[in-house]
């Protein structure tokens, strides 16, 4: 509404409100306008979007993180050539050698006759009995009786060793007496047995007259070597 008010000369006037009374239709208000942004080339979209970091996420009671792969352009990646190394020629290696197979055994016996002693084995001052246990073994194992010729003489006192795999000797009757290196001397009577090692140095000191020995050797071949 319009206000009266007096003048200075007393006059009234009618003020208009401030507020004037629009005069036609509110114009729209104008948007600002939304500045567009350049289109970015697709090679550096490409370019940025290979150069990505990919970050792992949180690791769980589960999972396990993994590490930040940085993926490389196909451009930038330069394989490297490892220098050929000139690998040595591999040693032959020997076939293992194998034993030889065990001959086939027959079944033998041998009883007591007095003509089968004779003095045609190791030693010149003995009589042998062999037992046939050497044929039907195939020389696999030696067995014969030893009779010892008296009296005992300084040819038997020579010390020796035989290279064998096994030595057994057992007294049938009489005695015997004996050194053995690092053993010491042994007198063995009837019913004695003994095992002599492999090569071990042995000396034959004197018998009786009757001394009857029973030896098994294996191999039924072996070599004695004579000691000074």
């Amino acid at each position: 509404m319009a206000r009266t008010v007096r003048g200075r000369k007393g006059d009234t006037k009618k003020r208009a409100s401030k507020k004037a009374a629009p005069k036609g239709p509110p114009k729209a208000r104008s948007k600002p306008a939304v500045k567009k942004k350049a289109a970015v080339p697709v090679r550096k979209v490409a370019a940025k979007s290979a150069m990505r970091k990919v970050v792992p996420k949180k690791a769980t009671s589960r999972t396990q993180a993994k590490k930040v792969v940085t993926r490389v352009p196909a451009a930038r990646r330069t394989t490297v050539r490892r220098p050929r190394v000139a690998t040595p020629p591999r040693r032959k290696v020997a076939a293992p050698r194998l034993k030889a197979a065990t001959p086939a055994q027959r079944f033998t016996v041998s009883h007591l006759n007095e003509t089968d002693y004779k003095q045609d084995g190791l030693r010149s001052y003995a009589l042998y009995r062999d037992l046939g246990v050497a044929a039907a073994s195939g020389r696999l194992c030696q067995a014969h009786v030893i009779r010892l010729l008296s009296p005992c003489t300084d040819e038997v006192r020579k010390p020796h060793s035989h290279e064998t795999e096994l030595q057994l000797i057992y007294v049938l009757q009489g005695w015997v007496k004996n050194e053995f290196e690092g053993e010491g001397v042994h007198m063995m009577s009837a019913g004695s047995c003994w095992l002599q090692p492999p090569g071990i140095k042995h000396t034959v000191l004197d018998y009786s007259a009757d001394a009857e020995l029973l030896e098994i050797i294996v191999p039924a071949d072996f070599k004695t070597i004579e000691l000074a």
